[in-house]
């Protein structure tokens, strides 16, 4: 049962808030403010989770297969991870470059491609990553200096090093997309200071996907920054791909026969069947007559990929033996 306050016990708490000796805020309970992601109406969106999702998975085919020809390339074991898919503007990533760093440039190629070029697609790796990989290419341990100054210059050697470094994996970058459509990525050409080339506008949509490589004993990272114009040409063919091949329905059982009749297929001709013994056939010779138990006037089968298809009667053409074809199996 809850204690009744006497009238005196009242007027000494009332006295007590007035002069301050009891905090009143104290009780109440404060509740947590409820925190909102701020929405920028400057700069909306342009893709759905849905469609970074399908980028993540297309990256995660890519590095499984950079992963094993680096493996093989520097004979060693390297760890490839997709770290982070993100829509930005590409100032923020531009913004992020420096004089030292080198930039890759690689063209995608759309099958039945009739539209204008489109901005290229740039790729980025840490300068510590590529001087590690250079280092066990040419038969190093991969160890990267601490002291490694943030300004560090490649030199003409360590650029074609660097060259047919990204060449190499910029040439299977087109195939990890070959569950959703069939394009093509080539290496077009590195620029050395990329803060004096701008190839996309500052405030149009990109998607940086960043790919993390973890060594024994050095790790790096490697962006590729997806301009938003080839995405979206490649997003409307995905969707007008997947809409022809839900609506319409066509029969392309021709097209397949077609295809099918150009097949080689090997057939035999069973004249008989017998069991001899081991030490006949140890003393057969040339001359030798073998009875197969099959009268000449009875048919003999023809087999298509060991099943019987068709019965026919042994004869000569050309004098070459033939069968002449009575009977089709179903």
């Amino acid at each position: 049962m809850a204690e009744v306050l006497s009238q005196s016990q009242i007027d000494a708490l009332l006295s007590a808030a007035r002069s301050g000796e009891m905090d009143l805020s104290a009780s109440t309970v404060k509740k947590a403010e409820k925190k909102y992601r701020k929405y920028d109406f400057k700069s909306p969106r342009k893709f759905t989770k849905d469609r970074l999702k399908m980028l993540s998975s297309v990256f995660e085919n890519y590095t499984r297969v950079i992963n094993s020809r680096i493996n093989g390339m520097l004979h060693t074991t390297c760890e490839v991870t997709v770290e982070s898919v993100e829509e930005q503007r590409y100032y923020e990533f531009s913004n992020a470059l420096t004089e030292g760093d080198v930039l890759t440039i690689a063209e995608v190629e759309l099958e039945g491609q009739d539209h204008p070029e489109e901005p290229p697609v740039l790729i980025h790796y840490t300068t510590s990553l590529m001087l590690s990989m250079m280092d066990r290419l040419m038969g190093g341990e991969g160890d990267m200096d601490a002291k490694l100054p943030d300004s560090y210059t490649f030199t003409d050697m360590e650029l074609r090093l660097y060259e047919s470094l990204v060449e190499d994996m910029v040439s299977v970058l087109g195939g990890s997309w070959e569950n959703y459509i069939d394009l093509t990525c080539f290496y077009r050409r590195i620029e050395t200071n990329p803060t004096l080339v701008q190839l996309i506008g500052l405030d149009e949509t990109v998607v940086i996907v960043g790919i993390n490589f973890q060594f024994s004993n050095s790790s790096g990272q490697m962006n590729i920054c997806l301009p938003g114009t080839v995405l979206a040409n490649i997003f409307t063919r995905i969707a007008a791909a997947n809409q022809s091949g839900r609506g319409t329905g066509e029969d392309n059982s021709e097209e397949i026969l077609d295809i099918l009749r150009d097949s080689e297929l090997e057939i035999s001709a069973e004249l008989g069947r017998t069991e001899l013994q081991l030490r006949d056939i140890y003393f057969l010779d040339v001359g030798d007559v073998i009875d197969l138990g099959h009268p000449t006037e009875e048919p003999v089968y023809l087999y298509v990929g060991g099943k019987p298809w068709f019965s026919g009667k042994m004869g000569i053409q050309n004098n070459n033996m033939a069968v002449k074809i009575g009977e089709t199996y179903q």
